[in-house]
């Protein structure tokens, strides 16, 4: 069984998808709590990855919560075994980091819901997909993509130089119906439409 956290300032439904995930409850928990400062939270996501790094098994949880100002993200890792602590040589037991953003969210540019569907001509409205990938930027990320610029001339030897794009991928999320079950993939489309609106209700052009 999860161990219960002692975190009563923290809402109780997202407090009961940390437990229920039962990734170091009370590590999450905490981090998030302190990072909510006691704002209501009008809806949360949890999403918990596992990872294979040679022999290990890692684990990483990250976690969504939206209040009426803010989105706050948290992110905890779990490490392995450290083989050298403060130049001496000894064997430390694994540990695990976690950490805390808030995003104000007059600052959140993109929301960007990509649904992976089966069988599309007979799509219902109302089915779940089978895959969503949930992107969110606000700008502290960017990636940019070049790529040799050309004029469209195939015989054309001059240098134009280079085209590309400029994308925020400040968060991705991906869960799928095989790996996560239907109920990450609806509390992942539900909690992208409450972010989604609640940056239309303060003029930001995310969209989902």
């Amino acid at each position: 069984m999860p161990q219960r956290t002692d975190s009563g300032a923290l809402d109780p439904a997202l407090r009961a998808s940390i437990e229920r995930s039962g990734y170091y409850p009370a590590l999450v928990a905490e981090a998030v709590e302190t990072a909510l400062g006691g704002e209501p939270v009008i809806s949360h996501l949890v999403h918990q990855e596992t990872t294979f790094d040679a022999e290990e098994v890692r684990r990483h949880v990250t976690v969504l919560a939206l209040t009426a100002r803010r989105l706050v993200v948290g992110h905890t890792d779990e490490h392995g075994t450290e083989p050298e602590l403060d130049g001496v040589d000894s064997q430390v037991g694994s540990y695990a980091s976690t950490s805390t953003e808030t995003v104000r969210l007059d600052r959140v540019s993109t929301v960007v819901v990509t649904r992976v569907v089966d069988d599309p001509a007979k799509h219902v409205r109302g089915t779940l997909p089978r895959e969503v990938v949930l992107t969110v930027g606000w700008g502290a990320v960017g990636r940019v993509d070049l790529e040799p610029a050309n004029c469209g001339d195939p015989h054309c030897e001059a240098d134009h130089g280079y085209t590309g794009t400029v994308t925020g991928d400040d968060l991705s999320l991906r869960v799928s119906t095989g790996a996560d079950g239907p109920d990450a993939v609806r509390m992942t489309l539900e909690f992208a439409e409450a972010l989604a609106a609640a940056t239309v209700e303060l003029g930001v052009p995310g969209r989902g």
